[in-house]
């Protein structure tokens, strides 16, 4: 097996993307944030005391799409041309979606997840005052279209 990272000696190497043709492009990721009765009535009623939890974490997880290069050191520096984060409080948590889209030689599935954990991290700031057992769970890519492989969807 051939690893894309990897160059012939086994060091990391960022793969070469020059030569692909940019194409559009787009992934979404899902994870849910896990909280307490009183963190979900206050999110309903806005009265979280450090203010606008779903706000923050909306602004976070489209700032955290554009910064993914910096945190992964291999993963390519990209036009993040869309993203959004999508986030609804149910009765145990909120689940946090995000969808990225480029015109570029690679993938954004990496920029979708990167924005759905820091936008959950973001949530988990902003109410462990109130519940210390909040978590973050379920991180994955549900969608992606474009380049080589084509369109995905998890089953």
């Amino acid at each position: 097996m051939k690893f894309t990272h990897l160059d012939a000696a086994g060091r990391a190497r960022m793969v070469d993307v020059t030569d692909k043709v940019p194409t559009t492009r787009s992934a979404t990721a899902r994870g849910f944030v896990a909280c307490s009765a009183e963190v979900i009535e206050l999110l309903r009623s806005g009265d979280v005391p450090k203010g606008d939890v779903l706000a923050v974490a909306r602004i976070a997880g489209i700032q955290a799409a554009k910064s993914t290069p910096t945190l992964l050191p291999l993963a390519h520096v990209i036009g993040v041309h869309g993203a959004t984060v999508d986030l609804e409080v149910t009765d145990t948590g909120v689940e946090i979606a995000a969808t990225v889209r480029t015109a570029d030689r690679t993938g954004v599935e990496m920029e979708a997840l990167t924005a759905v954990s820091v936008a959950g991290l973001a949530i988990i700031d902003m109410v462990k005052g109130i519940d210390r057992t909040a978590s973050m769970t379920d991180v994955r890519v549900v969608a992606k279209s474009g380049g080589r492989s084509g369109d995905w969807q998890r089953p």
